[in-house]
């Protein structure tokens, strides 16, 4: 039985080749005069992205500031750095120029401006809601989170390694420029740690106890085999435009919902665990995911064995006659297989970290009561299940 579900995505996305010199027009449409500029690294200014936004920028009388310095697992300090320069500025529209973690910071520096008596940390803390955000948009240049199109935002407080989400319709961008030439020049191990996130947004989505439809698994089955061949098609040969667009556009419908239409709200136990291991420990996303799923799935895979036995035929190919439980464990057996081929880990200890066991308790116990006390739908998780997942997950 299909669940009633809302699906929102008002995001318009810009799609093709030479798209970023139409950022100015854009942002007009969109009611913006004083743009701040939030970027990372500046491989955008010496590609020269950035002057091709600027330029359309002041072609279109647009004035601005610029943030750079966002990195991985973004820091709540840069969020408050970029709240302080946007109020100095008096920006109403910000513009993000990379990822996810750039986009993410775009965002909570969003909220922190609409809000300026609030702490923007507590929305991150869930200890309120957000009444407003200014508008926000984006110029991809990784495919990986998703974040162009979604309501989500991850940022990580550096102080206290807490790495929390908040999920909120006002932050969804207004427009994403995603060009695919831009995200030839990043690495195969960034490119691969995006495809994993992509496939890992999807399949969050998928693992449900409930209100599958099937159209909506026939999309989500059909976008992870895409991700999957162009994943090791880019392993092979990352100059392929053609793989970087379908990696590209596969990112934001990954992150938008649409893979999510029916069911329970999806599981998210994979997400929640990655989070506390790189709030601890600063691992790339990606791969922080690839190391968990494994143990998680081997873990889950009996309470929620018909779509682990779907997942296995319909996305990873298996063919075997068995038992269902065999034909599950060949799908997650393959995708290991999948990680390995494309330079992913596939537990823990392949990040190169050993975790101890008061390591294991404290991840288990911080995502807990980050999860309010449990997480999942596959398999309801507990502390104790989390701890068993860490534990395993680290010892294979």
């Amino acid at each position: 039985m299909a669940y009633n579900f809302d699906f929102y995505s008002p995001t318009e996305v810009v799609f093709g080749r030479d798209t970023p010199s139409k950022v100015g027009q854009y942002i007009n449409k969109y009611h913006g005069h004083k743009i701040l500029i939030v970027y990372g690294s500046d491989r955008v200014r010496q590609n020269g992205l950035m002057d091709v936004i600027t330029k359309a920028l002041a072609d279109d009388s647009l004035t601005y500031k610029m943030l750079g310095g966002v990195v991985p697992n973004p820091r709540l300090s840069k969020v408050y750095e970029g709240i302080t320069l946007g109020k100095r500025m008096g920006a109403d529209f910000i513009l993000a120029v990379g990822g996810g973690s750039v986009i993410d910071t775009a965002k909570a520096i969003a909220y922190g401006l609409a809000e300026p008596n609030e702490d923007v940390w507590t929305l991150f803390a869930h200890q309120r809601t957000a009444k407003a955000c200014l508008p926000v948009a984006s110029v991809l240049t990784i495919a990986a989170a998703g974040s162009e199109t979604s309501m989500g935002s991850v940022i990580t407080d550096e102080k206290t390694k807490e790495k929390r989400a908040y999920d909120d319709d006002l932050a969804r961008p207004k427009f994403a420029i995603m060009d695919p030439e831009l995200t030839l020049s990043v690495s195969d191990y960034q490119t691969e740690c995006g495809a994993t996130d992509i496939m890992m947004h999807t399949m969050e989505r998928y693992f449900t106890n409930g209100g599958n439809m099937a159209i909506t698994d026939a999309i989500a089955e059909g976008l992870l085999r895409t991700v999957k061949t162009n994943a090791q098609v880019l392993h092979a040969n990352p100059q392929l435009y053609e793989a970087r667009a379908e990696m590209m556009w596969a990112g934001s419908l990954s992150h938008n919902n649409l893979t999510g239409c029916g069911n329970d709200g999806g599981d998210f136990a994979t997400h929640m665990l990655e989070h506390e291991l790189s709030g601890m420990f600063d691992i790339t996303h990606g791969a922080g995911l690839a190391a968990i799923w494994p143990t998680w799935a081997r873990y889950v895979y009996q309470d929620d064995l018909p779509r682990f036995i779907s997942f296995a035929q319909n996305v990873m190919g298996v063919t075997d006659k068995g038992s269902g439980e065999m034909i599950a464990l060949t799908g997650i057996a393959k995708m290991v297989q999948f990680y390995h081929a494309i330079g992913m880990p596939a537990t823990i200890s392949e990040l190169g970290i050993t975790l101890t066991d008061d390591q294991c308790h404290t991840l288990a116990h911080n995502c807990a009561v980050a999860a309010g006390g449990k997480k999942g739908s596959a398999k309801v998780l507990y502390e104790n299940d989390m701890y068993q997942i860490y534990k395993k997950a680290s010892e294979a």
